[in-house]
Parts: structure tokens; sequence; C-alpha cells
């Protein structure tokens, strides 16, 4: 996501049976070695929540049907099964305030992971926002040499994966980057031109997940990009990336359909990842507007409405569904609860904390079946 925040029938049987599904599908996918340690991939319903903590603890209360609920406890009643959560280096460097550091990830994960949830770590490696418009080399790693970086990179993932899982949150899948398309760390990992370098980096956070592990059951590792209806690019990435011997298990996509394409050329990258890569794929940022922002004086994919936010994630939802090979494996919204304000239009809920009608969205795959603790 390109930060910091601005106003921001027949495939039902996909989802409900989603648990056996996956399994088979993360078990075909897999080396033989891979294959009896890697967990199964479960249909995501996700969200971004990296801001809910902040917003509660400055009084934000959020309603379900005029009832005051935690945040967690309310997605969690609309079928909610993942929570993202992003992490930065060094927060007290970023030039905008921002709460995400290990302390603060720790403690809304393993309350959520408590509930039921499943965790999505996405390391950000930087002291503030990195996307697909920059990728800002964190200030305490500005002066190493490239051999310095990488052994940095997977030192400081191994210890914070290692913080993370003796505090019970451990992450159940980990995004080595986030929005990498373009690279990350400049300018040491900067694309294209630093292609060598930049796996290099991506190698030693995989590594680090991996160490910090320990005994326990592997997190998948993610590899996600801001290019979810752009073909070309994605092919470009991945291709690249898998020619130097990166190895991962889930794609990771970003679509917001102002930035990255139609819903058709969603669905044709979605056919296209499936067809090629033969890899899990998860839209892990999408968005829509519940009031005019984006779409001022030009032609809408859906009205930028309470009622068109709910089309729009219904339908980008039916399209991963409908992916080649069942490897659609979810949808996580960005950012739907945060502290209420005008100039914010992404979110699940109006300016008094009101539930909008896109939260029901998965209720009808959901409600009526049991959500596992």
């Amino acid at each position: 996501m390109r930060s910091p925040l601005r106003s921001t029938a027949g495939l039902l049987v996909v989802i409900l049976t989603a648990g056996n599904s996956c399994a088979h599908v993360a078990g075909t996918l897999t080396a033989p070695a891979a294959r009896a340690q890697t967990p199964p991939l479960d249909y995501a319903v996700g969200a971004d929540l990296s801001f809910l903590a902040q917003a509660e603890s400055r009084g934000t209360q959020f309603k379900d049907a005029g009832v005051v609920k935690p945040g967690l406890q309310l997605f969690r009643d609309h079928g909610y099964n993942w929570i993202r959560l992003r992490l930065f280096h060094t927060v007290a460097n970023s030039p905008w305030p921002l709460p995400n550091d290990l302390a603060y990830t720790m403690a809304l994960a393993k309350q959520a992971k408590a509930m039921g949830y499943k965790f999505l770590l996405d390391y950000h490696y930087s002291d503030t926002w990195a996307d697909g418009g920059k990728q800002i080399m964190p200030k305490a790693w500005e002066k190493l040499t490239a051999p310095e970086l990488v052994k940095a990179v997977e030192a400081y993932t191994q210890e914070t994966i290692v913080a993370l899982r003796d505090d019970g949150a451990m992450p159940d899948m980990v995004q080595v980057g986030n929005e990498i398309a373009p690279g990350m760390m400049f300018p040491a990992g900067k694309l294209p031109e630093q292609w060598d370098a930049f796996s290099e980096l991506v190698k030693a956070g995989i590594r680090g997940v991996r160490a910090g592990t320990g005994a326990g059951a592997p997190a998948l590792i993610m590899i996600h990009i801001d290019k979810g209806g752009d073909r070309a690019t994605t092919q470009w990435f991945f291709d690249n990336l898998l020619q130097r011997g990166v190895q991962f298990d889930v794609i990771g996509q970003s679509y917001y359909p102002w930035w990255h394409g139609t819903l058709l050329d969603l669905r044709d990258n979605l056919a296209f990842m499936a067809e090629k890569y033969r890899k899990p794929i998860i839209l892990v940022e999408v968005a829509y507007n519940f009031r005019l922002a984006e779409y001022i004086g030009k032609q809408a994919p859906f009205p930028e409405t309470p009622e068109g936010q709910r089309e729009f994630l219904d339908a980008v939802n039916q399209l991963v569904l409908a992916t080649p090979y069942a490897l659609g494996k979810g949808v996580m919204w960005w950012e739907p609860a945060v502290e209420p304000s005008p100039i914010r239009s992404r979110g699940m809920f109006d300016d008094a904390g009101n539930a909008l009608p896109v939260i029901e969205v998965f209720d009808k795959y959901t409600r009526g079946r049991l959500l596992r603790p």
C-alpha cells in the first residue's frame, strides 16, 4: 500500500471445503522433503489490522449492528480468520508517527492468535512505509557493506521471529518485504539494477525466518508485489526471482483498481500466475472507497458508496475463488479499522464507527460454520 494512510453459488463449495482442498493443493505444490513440514493453507478471510490497537487505545469504538465490540471480536464474528500486521525496523526514525514496533505487533498478534486467527507478519525492512513507490533503507543499516547488510537482514529477521515465537505469537506466514516489485532497501536492492543483490537480501530474510522458527512448524513464506492487474511486470519479477533460486510458498499481490487495473486485468493475471507458477495466491492488500475519493470526474468500476464498496469486495473474492487449480487462497482488506476521519474512506466503518455493508461479504460463506479456536 502506498502511504502514509490516505483517504483511505457455484463457488460456495470452494470456500466451505477450504480446509481439505487447500491442504491437498499445498501438498501437491511443494518438494517431497518440504511436504511433511509445510502447514496447509486454509482460505484466508483476512484484514490488515495494524492500526487497530492504536485506534482503540485512543478511544475509537467499532460497532456491529449498533453494538460496540472489540475490533478483533467483531471481525472474527464475520468469519475473518487471518490477521496481517506490519513491522518496521525502528519506528522512532520514521518521519511519520507509527505504532508498529515489535512490542506493539507482538501484543496484537498474541491476542489475535488466542482468538483463533492465523497471523501474517509483514516485514517492511524499513523504519517507515515501504511500498511500490519507495523502499527506504533502515537507518541502522545505511553504512553497511553488501555482505554486512545480508547478515544484518538475516540476524534481525531471526531475532524478531524468535521473540514472537517465544511470546506465543509465532507467525503462520511471513512476508519477506512489502510490495517489493521495485526491490527493497534502496539503493542496495533496487531493481532492475541490483537483481543479484536483491535476491540475496530476500534469501537472507527467508533464512532468518527458518532459523527463528526452531523445532516448530515452519511459517509459510510469501513474496508480495503490487501488480494485481499487471501480468507483464508480474512475470518479469517472479521469473527473475525464481531464476536466482529464491524459494517461497505463496504469491501475494496488492489490488487497488485505481492503481492496478480492471477486474478483467486481475482475472487474467490470477489465471496467468496459477498456470505459470502453480503456487497459492493471496490478494493480500485490497480496498475500495465508501465515499467519493478516487473516481471524481471519471468512470468508476463500482459506485464509491457503502453498497458499491461491498459489491467490489464480493466481485474480487469471486475472481479469487475462480482462480485455476483452486490456487486462489484468500483476500485481505487493507486497514479496515482505523480512527475515523473525513479524509479516510477505505475502511469498513463510517465516521461514527458503524460497520458498513462490506463487512458482511464473507457471512454467506462462514455463518453457521464453527470457527476453529
